[in-house]
């Protein structure tokens, strides 16, 4: 049998495209199959925040209803559009305090100086009453929450919960991309059809 290198080539980097494919696949299909879903229980967590005080969900859930945000984190670099959608958040404070709702951010990433780069993202935006940035070292929450993308330079699959009084989810948006996020105006919609 005959075969030339350029088809051996190609035989190979078609084999590769299948591979990548499949495991891309694998990767978006398990945060669907593993996340927490409308009318589960959103289990308690403890986090730090960025100015080092210790936050539960089922403290923040005693002054109401929480919106939680899951950003990508630190993959290596400050996500663009995790600015974007923190920045959207921070603009609509006011209608957020309206609702009666706490915000809470959580980045993601391993533990070596995420604090650092947590103030970094944080840069020159103020959190107002009611908003915490959380810091999720190690991905203990990600990982409990069924929303780690276990791919090279990812963190997290950026996602966004409304939990009720009783820590029920009455809200759940996750993103197999790093777009597709959930905006303001469909959370304060959301806040309004079930108040």
């Amino acid at each position: 049998m005959n075969v030339s290198k350029r088809s051996l080539r190609q035989g190979v980097f078609a084999l590769t495209a299948v591979a990548a494919t499949i495991a891309w696949a694998n990767a978006h299909a398990s945060a669907d199959e593993q996340s927490l879903k409308v009318g589960d229980t959103a289990p308690d967590f403890e986090l730090v925040s960025h100015a080092g005080e210790t936050v539960t969900l089922s403290d923040l859930v005693e002054d109401g209803r929480v919106v939680l945000v899951v950003l990508r984190g630190y993959p290596g670099y400050q996500c663009p559009l995790c600015n974007k959608q923190v920045s959207d958040f921070l603009q609509q404070a006011k209608k957020f305090k309206q609702h009666g709702v706490q915000v809470a951010f959580v980045y993601p990433g391993t533990s070596t100086g995420l604090s650092d780069r947590a103030q970094e993202f944080l840069g020159e935006k103020k959190l107002p009453e009611g908003f915490h940035l959380l810091i999720d070292a190690d991905y203990e929450f990600t990982n409990e929450y069924g929303l780690r993308w276990d791919a090279v330079r990812e963190t997290a699959y950026p996602s966004t919960f409304v939990i009720e009084k009783d820590q029920t989810i009455s809200f759940v948006k996750i993103s197999n991309s790093h777009a597709g996020r959930t905006s303001t105006k469909e959370i304060l919609k959301e806040l309004a059809d079930n108040n």
